[in-house]
């Protein structure tokens, strides 16, 4: 288990302080996919969260929670129903090549979630993963959550054996102003129009120590 403290400056793992968004273990010892974080919230007490890999108990919460911030993100979309046939689908595909992370409230409940993929179309050829979904509820928005869940991707993306990942979102997103300041840059279409695409060329910018003091 994995105890980050402090806005993230230092983290807990197996007794050893290390860098928050880069795995050490001691020799002999695995270190769990589990990552709780400890933040002040916007009452000024200190709230835990956990940040794990989901798994197929998650799937109801899952598929409640993409439906949740969608419609807040985007104005109505896809039904529960629709959201939690895609999600028992992508579980039933033993694939390894995917991931799905979520963040997990102390009272067990879903705050956010982020899918990732290889990504192999050759419009952004120089670009291996993509991060197809992520999302944050709005009531916790503004607490670092998201840098640390952008991180633990690119932590994700990493242990795939990719050094770089793109995303494709709304140019209107107000959001597209966070993943400016992580480090991407707009990917823009052959005609020189922005859609809301962005790309980190090298995945170990986000895993740096200067980012993850900022985060």
């Amino acid at each position: 288990m994995i105890h980050i403290f402090d806005g993230g400056i230092r983290v807990l793992i197996n007794g050893i302080i290390a860098c928050p968004y880069k795995r050490m273990q001691r020799p002999g010892k695995q270190v769990s996919n589990k990552c709780i974080v400890h933040i002040m919230n916007f009452d000024g007490n200190r709230e835990a969260f956990q940040f794990q890999r989901a798994t197929p108990n998650d799937v109801a919460n899952l598929a409640r929670l993409h439906v949740d911030t969608f419609n807040e993100t985007h104005g109505q979309g896809p039904s529960f129903e629709v959201r939690l046939n895609q999600w028992q689908q992508l579980f039933r595909d033993k694939r390894p090549s995917w991931f799905c992370l979520v963040i997990k409230t102390q009272s067990g409940n879903l705050a956010g979630f982020a899918k990732g993929q290889p990504y192999d179309h050759g419009d952004h050829a120089d670009y291996q993963g993509e991060l197809n979904k992520i999302y944050l509820l709005k009531k916790y928005q503004k607490m670092g959550l998201g840098r640390r869940l952008l991180c633990h991707c690119a932590e994700e993306f990493r242990q795939l054996g990719i050094i770089s990942f793109l995303l494709f979102g709304d140019a209107n997103n107000p959001s597209n102003s966070f993943y400016e300041r992580m480090g991407a840059r707009r990917l823009y279409a052959q005609n020189g129009a922005f859609h809301g695409g962005y790309g980190w060329n090298n995945l170990e910018d986000l895993l740096s120590d200067d980012n993850n003091s900022r985060a």
